[in-house]
């Protein structure tokens, strides 16, 4: 690899070697790939008395070939004229000879880059008295305001050939003649900044390249340096319908791309909308959700109020019941407490009359025995006190006869 190009260094160094000591001097930059052709075009009209005409040609940036227009160009001082730069083969590579200004036109490798330039010398004008004289035949001059001008027809021995280059496969085969080379040897000035600035500007522009316009580019010449739009413009023939190609082509393209864009929208939104419904129902599940939640947050607090409202009632009852039941107990307490005093209270009534009876039991002994029995009202005070049931209060009125019979035997007496 590193033979590979050492090989090929060497065989450009002599390629370089080979060429004229003033082209040398001119050497810009080597290619190996060969130019487009020419450009066809229509020149503009010049703008200014004192222009001269520069034709346009393929430069080389990094993003290839790109072509710089033709323009009207007022040169540095009066009296000097261009010559073009051209690309020239040599050492297996396309070597760019740049263009200067001098009393006199020089080589430019024979290419025929038309409107006075027709691959040797300079048939568009000369310089008179300090004033330039225009070919009305290669130029294009307003006459009503140039007014130095004259008309003579040049034979253009290579009319119709768009070749770009010297030298190599399908290059010019022009050689220097004697006047060119003495021309070489003289006094040069290099491009003007309006030339340069030209140029950049054709660099900058990507409607230039090779690769874009396919060597039809809208704007072919200019009548003023820099000036890519507006009146002064002319485009490459046949470029109309490159363009109309191309803007058809950018037409479809953009209606693809807006297209594509509405769809994606549509997209979007849709995306949106369905994002939009996802979230309404999350919410409206989520509300539903919090609404069950709540009522079953309800019914349980009314479930939980009815329960405690029944353990309530519930309670209330058995207190009810139990206070009914207490004044039952205390009543019945009440009337076993009446009973028993009443109970107490009755032997203690008893004891008298039995003692009444008995006195005069003990009395008369001798009297006739009485049908009502003693010893019945004896056993009263037998029963147990605290029983109830078994006190026979009904034997006190049996009692009562003996009281009655007491008076009746104290009279026998």
């Amino acid at each position: 690899m590193r033979l590979n190009r050492s090989v090929g260094s060497l065989l450009l160094l002599f390629a370089m070697l080979a060429l004229p000591a003033t082209l040398f001097a001119q050497f810009g930059v080597a290619i190996t790939i060969a130019p487009p052709a020419l450009v066809a075009y229509s020149q503009p009209i010049c703008p200014q008395d004192g222009f001269l005409w520069t034709p346009g040609y393929w430069a080389y940036g990094p993003g290839g070939y790109f072509w710089v227009p033709g323009t009207w160009v007022q040169p540095p001082s009066v009296g000097l004229l261009w010559t073009p730069g051209y690309w020239g083969w040599g050492g297996g590579a396309y070597a760019w000879n740049v263009g200067y200004w001098g009393p006199t036109v020089g080589f430019y490798g024979g290419v025929n880059y038309g409107y006075g330039y027709g691959g040797n010398g300079y048939q568009g004008g000369y310089w008179r008295n300090n004033q330039f004289s225009y070919n009305r035949s290669v130029n294009n001059v307003n006459v009503r305001e140039i007014h130095n001008t004259y008309q003579k027809t040049v034979i253009n021995e290579r009319a119709g050939n768009s070749v770009s280059y010297s030298g190599g496969r399908g290059g010019t085969t022009a050689r220097e003649s004697a006047a060119q080379v003495t021309a070489a040897r003289e006094h040069h000035v290099a491009e003007t900044s309006a030339q340069t600035g030209h140029q950049r500007a054709a660099s900058e522009n990507h409607a230039m390249l090779a690769s874009e316009n396919h060597g039809r580019p809208a704007v072919a010449a200019t009548s003023r340096s820099g000036e890519f739009t507006g009146n002064g413009v002319t485009a490459a023939r046949g470029a109309a319908a490159a363009n109309k190609e191309a803007e058809n082509k950018s037409v479809e393209n953009k209606a693809a791309v807006t297209r594509a864009n509405e769809n994606k929208a549509t997209e979007n939104k849709s995306v949106e909308n369905k994002a939009a419904v996802t979230r309404a129902n999350e919410n409206k599940a989520a509300e539903n959700r919090t609404a069950e939640n709540n009522a079953a947050t309800r019914a349980n607090e009314n479930k939980a109020a009815e329960n405690r409202s029944a353990e309530n009632k519930a309670a209330m009852t058995r207190a009810n019941e139990n206070k009914a039941a207490t004044r039952a107990n205390e009543n019945k307490a009440a009337e076993n407490r009446s009973a028993e005093n009443k109970a107490a209270t009755r032997p203690t009534e008893n004891k008298p009359a039995m003692q009444r009876t008995s006195e005069p039991a003990h009395m008369n002994t001798n009297s006739q025995p009485s049908h009502q029995s003693t010893p019945r009202a004896e056993t009263a005070p037998r029963a147990p006190a605290e029983h109830q049931t078994q006190a026979k209060p009904q034997s006190a009125p049996k009692s009562e006869p003996s009281h009655q019979s007491a008076p009746s035997s104290e009279k026998k007496q």
